[in-house]
């Protein structure tokens, strides 16, 4: 099995040179066999046991899986979750509720112990066990596609491989491995597929896994294929919001022409609305679908929201809007000066310093401002706008609310909540990309001058 997952993982290439690799370690044969040909490989790995906090064993198996790391010298991050107690909260059955724990312990620790790669012990029999799964729930051909061996990160390097070889693998080499109950619990879906629906389709063709292997492989190719027709049409489709703020919003929204969408081939555009969709973390379901593709084809006006998710598509007749509804809650934070100030959860920064009172134009659009520094006055700080706020805008002699100049500025609303705003003691001075304050103007008086630049990280 050694040489052969050698030469699997040679020709696949899911394993890049230097790459260090986590490994969900469950106990059970599938993980044990991977973690231990993967060391045998002389691949650097790590090890992430989850205790899930639902059996009175689990506690020895994870002493067990700690002392079998330590036996071969195999670095360990163990973690723990409520797994009943996620599934009440979140109103999800108890396996959706340990995936999505495992998974994000799994990403958690790899950021945490510097792993590029995840790897988990999935093999053959899991791969079968999903397409049937997928196709019982109703799914097209990604369901169909199964497992994915690579994909963000994440990869199946036992896929090959079926559950039984993993099982001798473990027993001719000597190696401790647990046998979870829920293995055999048929009030889980995968169970009844396991052990009664495989059987019968291996007496219908007894070369059924292979079979249904290959049919997987060609439904995931075409799949794939045709994300990139859809992907290269949406280009030219999208339509940009927020001018030179686009980098402000571009996880949370984006437009698209709705007579260009309109004009693509009905399977193309259902699977655009799809990609899209994902792009915000959000399923569209079938009906979903059918019922955004139909308002996009007639042109009409209206606002769709997806089931279990906080994605909005608004259609009008001119533009198919994206937008994921998230409560912006009101910020204010100092600025440094001189010197930069970051911001990693929205993706931009500010870089503010000295600057002679030259070579201070811009366009009111700009995101890079010279502010006369003998009119401020205090310190500098950034926040989000209010409704009270107001000043005279540069070029002007009245003074105009905030809120009215964003509005005119033509930025979305998810745009108006994130954008920072720089104050100084007295109110309102700069608003990046839209309006400096006319109270700044660099003057022929001007003695001091200061540069503001705000980008993209």
């Amino acid at each position: 099995m050694q040489d052969r997952l050698r030469a699997h993982l040679e020709s696949s290439q899911i394993i890049p040179p230097g790459q260090s690799i986590l490994v969900g370690y469950s106990g059970g044969a599938d993980s044990t066999a991977l973690i231990h040909l993967l060391h045998s490989l002389k691949y650097d790995v790590v090890a992430a046991h989850l205790h899930h906090s639902m059996r009175e064993e689990a506690d020895r198996e994870l002493q067990r899986c700690t002392d079998f790391c330590e036996s071969l010298g195999i670095p360990n991050v163990t973690g723990r979750a409520d797994i009943p107690g996620m599934s009440e909260k979140l109103k999800i059955g108890i396996e959706e509720a340990g995936r999505h724990a495992r998974y994000t312990f799994f990403r958690q620790s790899a950021y945490q112990t510097n792993c590029q790669l995840i790897a988990t012990g999935h093999t053959q029999d899991d791969h079968i066990e999903t397409v049937l799964l997928n196709l019982a729930r109703g799914t097209g051909l990604t369901g169909l596609g199964g497992i994915h061996p690579n994909r963000d990160g994440l990869i199946r390097p036992l896929l090959p491989f079926t559950r039984s070889e993993t099982r001798d693998y473990c027993e001719s080499n000597n190696l401790w491995f647990h046998d979870d109950p829920g293995n055999f619990n048929e009030d889980f879906s995968r169970v009844r597929i396991r052990l009664k629906i495989v059987p019968e389709f291996k007496i219908i063709n007894s070369a059924f896994a292979n079979s249904l292997t290959r049919f997987s492989e060609i439904a995931r190719n075409e799949d794939d294929f045709l994300n990139q027709i859809t992907a290269t049409n949406l280009q030219p489709c999208e339509l940009p919001l927020n001018g030179n703020l686009e980098f402000l919003t571009r996880d949370i929204e984006a437009a698209f022409s709705t007579p260009h969408l309109a004009q693509l081939p009905e399977v193309l555009l259902a699977r655009a609305i799809r990609l899209i969709s994902k792009f915000f973390d959000a399923v569209p379901s079938y009906d979903d679908t059918l019922l955004v593709s139909n308002l996009i084809t007639t042109s009409q006006n209206q606002a769709v929201t997806l089931a279990n998710s906080k994605l909005v598509i608004e259609v009008n007749p001119t533009q198919t809007h994206f937008r994921t509804l998230i409560e912006e809650e009101p910020f204010r934070f100092p600025l440094t000066f001189p010197g930069e100030t970051e911001s990693d959860i929205f993706g931009w920064r500010f870089i503010a310093q000295s600057h002679p009172p030259t070579d201070f134009e811009r366009p009111h659009n700009s995101l890079d401002v010279v502010l006369n520094h003998d009119q401020i006055q205090g310190s500098l700080y950034f926040r989000s706008a209010q409704p009270q706020d107001e000043f005279i805008p540069f070029g002007e002699s009245q003074p105009k609310k905030i809120t009215e100049i964003l509005a005119k500025a033509k930025l979305t609303s998810a745009a108006r909540r994130r954008l920072p705003i720089i104050y100084d003691m007295i109110g309102p001075i700069w608003i990046p990309g839209v309006r400096q304050s006319e109270r700044t103007r660099i003057t022929d008086d001007t003695r001091k001058a200061l540069r503001i630049q705000f980008e993209p990280l």
